[in-house]
């Protein structure tokens, strides 16, 4: 009788995305090789490592192109369509292991072209989003996410108005009018996944503008079992893509987002819009973590 072993455990990598610190940014863990992987296995690994995303790595379309691939992205509790974070943490890694470069990341949401590129010592990844859309929050949901939030809605920026952006995922984006309302975040978990699964959000993106072009978020994530995320990339390309569209910022602008502050993970994320070009490109650092 021939006794099978079971095959070898992938290996796993943690790295902390939007962040030159190891105290800072999104964690992440990242399989370079989850060929061998099934679903379950997939987020039974994520539900284990209890990042908010994880990164799982297989050949492109096509097998001869060795800087193409298909990434999936699983939350502790299930599969989300692209992750921005977990993006460029799987980005660095390859970096690390091909070096600088382009490489293309096949996802549910579509293909992610992401550069890296070395600055200062540090390998920073910069993603391009799929094409951005951007519509009108019904006043009822507003309504509803404030309510979960403890928000009033006169706590509100009027100049930044609710909308729902998508850039990969869909986040509803709300402005709050003070630093001291974002820093004040207290919501009803249970009520604010109600809202966000019956409107297939991932995030609530909050926001706080302290000048023309540099922002502090925050981001909410119940779905994916996750109180708020430190560093949400698919969050960031889609403010991208909402600022662009309200007029906030001209055709060709920089921005600059801090999140993670109130979390005592500070994270910070730089996000380009183009003339000529719908699609949002967001840059981050990314580093190892010895685990």
């Amino acid at each position: 009788m021939t006794n099978t072993a079971p095959p070898p455990a992938p290996e796993v990598l943690h790295y902390t995305a939007f962040s030159t610190s190891p105290e800072g940014g999104n964690g992440a863990g990242v399989v370079l090789d989850a060929a061998g992987l099934g679903d379950q296995d997939m987020v039974g690994i994520a539900a284990e490592l209890g990042y908010s995303e994880s990164a799982f790595l297989t050949p492109g379309p096509d097998a001869d192109d060795k800087r193409s691939f298909t990434l999936r992205f699983f939350s502790p509790k299930a599969e989300v369509d692209f992750c921005g974070h977990a993006t460029v943490a799987t980005a660095v890694a390859l970096g690390e292991q091909f070096g600088t470069g382009d490489f293309e990341f096949h996802t549910a949401a579509g293909r992610v072209p992401v550069a890296v590129r070395r600055e200062d010592g540090v390998l920073k990844a910069t993603l391009t989003s799929v094409e951005p859309r951007v519509h009108e929050a019904a006043p009822e949901d507003v309504a509803e996410a404030l309510a979960a939030l403890g928000w009033q809605a006169g706590e509100l920026d009027s100049g930044l108005p609710p909308r729902i952006a998508y850039a990969g995922v869909r986040h509803l984006v709300l402005a709050a009018a003070s630093r001291d309302r974002l820093a004040a975040l207290d919501y009803d978990f249970d009520a604010l996944l109600t809202l966000m699964r019956r409107l297939d959000l991932t995030t609530v993106q909050l926001v706080w503008r302290e000048n023309a072009t540099t922002f502090h978020v925050r981001d909410p994530f119940p779905v994916g079992g996750v109180v708020e995320d430190a560093a949400t990339g698919a969050a960031a390309a889609a403010f991208g893509a909402y600022a662009r569209e309200l007029g906030l910022v001209p055709d060709e602008a920089h921005l600059t987002l801090h999140q993670g502050h109130d979390m005592g993970r500070p994270s910070l994320l730089e996000v380009d819009v183009r003339a000529g070009d719908r699609r949002v490109r967001v840059s981050g650092a990314a580093v190892r973590l010895r685990c």
